[in-house]
């Protein structure tokens, strides 16, 4: 990323909260760095120094801004739209892969030597892969401390530290205090944002403790949130994936144990998504919290988004009646191809069915410390569970998908498919086309929702032909692809733009009086809608 020093300072000047995760502000003459929008900042511009990143504004010496909280931003949109090696290790470190891994584990998965890594990230972020690590425990660490009761010793185990030391020396430097200190003045501030769940003992092997976290994920406005949790309510897995409330509740697979997190829409004014976490390790906050963003895309930047868009003079008025689309994504990439092979050439209350059967019989339940009375009740089956499963796990359904399913899931189960944070989207595609029954349409679709892919197109899906039709544009496959040229490099939202045009159920958000998943009944109408329809052969 390269800094212009003159057009930082004027974004600064500006206190444009849109530039809030694009890069920070450190001031020489206090020796803090800030977020571009802070209230606080006004120092003369001889004494700004910017820089691409937290970490690499720690690395200077430069402490935290309390009043800005610039950790507390959303992520730069680069890292999410782009598919080269320092994107990709980008992502890996959100997920937490060198807090578990080591930065020897981050350039194994990137099939590149450490040192390579390091230097392409280094120039790139102007910190290497530990010190953004670093500071992600930092960020971690002051969650846990202003929003759990864990003592400190827990606190620095979880966020991932190697000693108490460490743990208090890192926190001292990023935000200028003693932790017990941030708690102090959290409780002070709002009270104990949360607390531990009470020890339940059940099936999952005797008495287990759940942590409840309150967050609230930043984001960059406009969010059209009807198209985005509706598209995500009208696709759910029953079992693992619940709408009620007016939120969406799902069960996650995190690298310590599961987790059940709410998601609830966020309202016209908001600038942050309300997330509730229960965690079974605190040890998953990140990883968590890297996925929630991820599934509702909250680090796009809908602006560049929209107003390239609107050049296209049938897009432009769909991106004046709906700013802010986002891209719906996933949690896991894995489970969402899965679900993508399970849904193809049905409807989306057929393919809620299958789901539904297959999570009963082959899923892995949830221990009684994450479950409550309507709420999930299992993880989505994993790919070894798919892949090793007899056909009459396989109920209703036909044996060319069956065979396309057991495929996918082997692919995933041994490695020979990589769909991780980290994963090059050419090589996916190349994988995916290359599986019995995965053709371009499954493959888009994955790439779209599970991988995140800004400029992923399905033109054969029926809903997009359907709501580009409606839009006045020629909606065969051909002319749309053609059209969608000029639609680079953010094809993907072009896509999600057309759905929320539509009228399908997946494009608003659910009646609220609306019982059981809190969907609209589906009808043969789906057929056409953007939730898994057919796919072209």
């Amino acid at each position: 990323m390269h800094l212009d020093h003159d057009r930082c300072a004027t974004a600064v000047r500006s206190k444009d909260p849109r530039f809030d995760g694009w890069f920070v502000t450190g001031v020489l003459s206090t020796g803090i760095y800030c977020r571009p929008s802070c209230p606080a900042i006004t120092p003369r511009v001889v004494n700004m120094r910017f820089f691409p990143s937290a970490a690499a504004a720690q690395g200077a010496g430069f402490r935290a801004c309390k009043r800005c909280r610039p950790d507390a931003t959303p992520g730069s949109p680069e890292w999410r739209t782009r598919s080269d090696v320092a994107a990709r290790a980008v992502r890996l470190v959100a997920d937490g892969v060198v807090d578990r891994e080591g930065v020897s584990g981050l350039a194994s998965r990137l099939g590149y030597s450490v040192r390579q890594v390091e230097r392409l990230v280094t120039s790139e972020l102007g910190a290497g892969p530990l010190a953004l690590a670093r500071a992600q425990r930092a960020q971690t660490a002051r969650l846990l401390i202003e929003g759990t009761d864990l003592s400190m010793a827990e606190v620095a185990f979880a966020a991932g530290f190697s000693s108490i030391r460490s743990f208090n020396d890192t926190v001292r430097a990023v935000y200028a205090t003693a932790p017990r200190e941030l708690r102090s003045v959290a409780r002070s501030r709002s009270g104990a944002a949360v607390g531990q769940d009470s020890p339940r003992a059940g099936g999952d092997g005797g008495a287990t403790r759940a942590a409840r976290l309150h967050l609230r994920l930043p984001f960059r406005t406009p969010l059209h949130t009807p198209s985005l949790f509706g598209h995500l309510a009208a696709t759910l897995a029953p079992g693992v994936e619940v709408w009620r409330d007016g939120a969406l509740e799902r069960a996650l697979a995190l690298p310590h144990g599961a987790a059940v997190v709410t998601v609830r829409p966020p309202g016209p004014s908001d600038r942050h998504v309300h997330v509730v976490l229960r965690l079974l390790d605190v040890r998953d906050l990140a990883a968590a919290i890297d996925r929630c963003r991820r599934l509702l895309d909250l680090d796009a930047d809908p602006h560049a988004v929209d107003d390239h868009l609107a050049g296209d003079r049938a897009l432009a008025p769909l991106a004046a009646r709906t700013p802010g689309v986002r891209l719906p994504g996933s949690v896991d990439a894995a489970e969402l191809a899965l679900r993508a092979v399970l849904g193809q050439q049905i409807s989306t209350t057929r393919a809620a069915g299958l789901a539904a059967r297959l999570v009963e019989v082959l899923g892995r339940p949830l221990p009684t410390a994450l479950t409550d009375q309507g709420g999930p009740t299992h993880l989505f089956p994993s790919p070894s569970a798919l892949a090793d499963a007899p056909d009459d796990a396989y109920p209703g359904m036909p044996g060319a998908r069956r065979g396309a399913l057991r495929g996918l899931a082997t692919a995933l189960a041994t490695g020979d498919l990589d769909l991780s944070p980290g994963a090059s989207w050419k090589m996916a595609r190349l994988a995916l086309l290359a599986l019995p029954g995965i053709g371009p349409w499954t493959t888009e679709i994955i790439a779209l929702r599970g991988l995140g892919d800004p400029d992923a197109f399905p033109s054969t899906d029926l809903g997009l032909r359907t709501a580009a039709r409606a839009a006045g544009l020629d909606d065969s496959t051909r002319a749309l692809q053609q059209r969608a040229d000029a639609w680079r490099p953010w094809r993907s939202y072009a896509v999600q733009l057309l759905w929320a045009s539509s009228d399908h159920a997946a494009a608003r958000l659910p009646d609220p009086d609306t019982p059981g998943r809190g969907t609209r009944p589906h009808t043969d109408h789906d057929r056409a809608g953007p939730a898994w329809p057919q796919e072209a052969s």
